[in-house]
């Protein structure tokens, strides 16, 4: 049996951050420390790759360039249940290849002394007095503390800390090589969001992403759903490769999206959640920069329990929900609730007639000039001014 001060549980984004930020931190726990991951990278990840203005900032606050291929969105079309709506900036999201940027943190993981061991699969997890168990296919290990950081169907999660599913959204989607349609946005740097099956219940939406595979043009076209069939969403897709004539037969993959929910627990005793494993963005199912805020939060708790002695993690829980990532985790539920209930029209009609609410929702969806943490009063006194430019000096909390 082999002891190590910390297990990290994934090595995706959550997986990386938190040891990215624990060896800004604490560089003597993060030498010994472990990463467990069951693929090898670069490993296939199904995910449509979108890197919103804050994921940038999140990447550099803990030391990381964005090295890897990428398409710069600077347009964005979006087609609501009645009218189609453009919006036009710079830098508005990045698309990136998940298999490629994975692969980019975990090197960034090693280049800082980390160790992570790929191809080993945890396949329990349990208490031993003050300690935990880790088991995977290949060893056991003692640890003080694990952070699950491995994905919607966590396996820390269900035996540690709760059984029960909770809410979790569906997506599918599929690649489809540029040459093959008549789609304009790869072009002219846009991407799509079709939210036009709300007004027959869908609970969701469809998109179109610009993307690089192998050097070549792509489109990522999908679909995200809350409690949605998988062959409705299948439906979903295939409209939207004949709205941009698709001359492909296209091989579709599904993957889950587990929602942050207010009073889930995301930490216990000696084990802490991040990323999708706690739960993320529920509206449109973007998890990437939650990803990485998690992981800096779960770095911080851990440096804060081995300099205590307080394995606890009740700081953590708190924490989080009382922070701006909590609150914009719990209103994006509400969001959630508002455009895919029985008010959508109401809500959907703002966003389309009210230039500076798409504004402001946007700024505060990806993070600009510090929205998705400021205050509810001073979106409001944007919306009368019309200003949205940078916060003051100090906006975290």
């Amino acid at each position: 049996m082999e002891d190590r001060p910390l297990i990290i549980v994934g090595s995706g984004p959550a997986g990386a951050a938190t040891a990215l930020r624990l060896a800004q931190l604490a560089p003597e726990i993060a030498r010994d420390a472990l990463i467990l991951e069951k693929a090898v990278h670069p490993r296939e990840k199904v995910c449509a790759g979108g890197l919103i203005p804050h994921t940038i900032r999140c990447l550099r606050d803990l030391g990381v360039e964005l090295t890897v291929p990428h398409v710069v969105v600077n347009r964005a079309t979006v087609r609501t249940p009645t009218r189609q709506v453009h919006h036009q900036d710079r830098d508005i999201c990045r698309v990136v290849r998940r298999c490629e940027f994975d692969a980019m943190l975990v090197e960034a993981v090693r280049s800082r002394g980390v160790a992570v061991n790929e191809a080993e699969k945890v396949v329990e997890v349990r208490r031993d007095g003050s300690a935990m168990l880790v088991e995977t296919e290949r060893a056991t290990y003692r640890t003080r503390a694990i952070v699950g950081a491995d994905g919607s169907g966590s396996l820390v999660r269900r035996r540690l800390l709760d059984r029960t599913n909770g809410h979790t959204g569906r997506a599918l989607m599929c690649d489809v090589p540029l040459a093959a349609t008549n789609w304009d946005g790869f072009a002219s740097a846009s991407y799509e969001f079709n939210f036009e099956a709300v007004a027959t219940g869908l609970r969701g939406y469809t998109w179109a992403f610009p993307c690089w595979i192998r050097g070549e043009p792509h489109i990522n076209v999908g679909a995200y759903a809350v409690d949605t069939p998988g062959a409705r969403l299948t439906r979903l897709v295939e409209s939207e490769l004949t709205r941009l004539r698709a001359d492909v037969r296209p091989r579709f993959q599904a993957f889950p999206i587990h929602w942050y929910e207010d009073r889930a627990p995301i930490a216990g005793p000696a084990v802490i959640l991040a990323g999708d494993a706690a739960g993320v963005d529920p509206l449109m199912g973007e998890g990437i920069s939650f990803a990485l805020e998690y992981g800096w939060r779960a770095a911080e708790a851990v440096h804060a329990a081995f300099a205590t002695g307080d394995f606890s993690f009740a700081a953590y829980q708190r924490g989080v929900r009382a922070s701006w990532l909590g609150r914009k985790l719990r209103r994006l539920n509400l969001a959630v609730r508002l455009f895919y209930g029985p008010t959508w029209r109401v809500w959907f009609a703002i966003a389309e007639h009210s230039r500076r609410a798409r504004e402001l929702g946007l700024s505060w969806y990806n993070g600009v000039n510090g929205w998705d943490q400021r205050s509810g009063w001073e979106a409001v006194r944007a919306l009368w001014t019309g200003n949205f430019g940078s916060p003051p000096a100090t906006t975290a909390g």
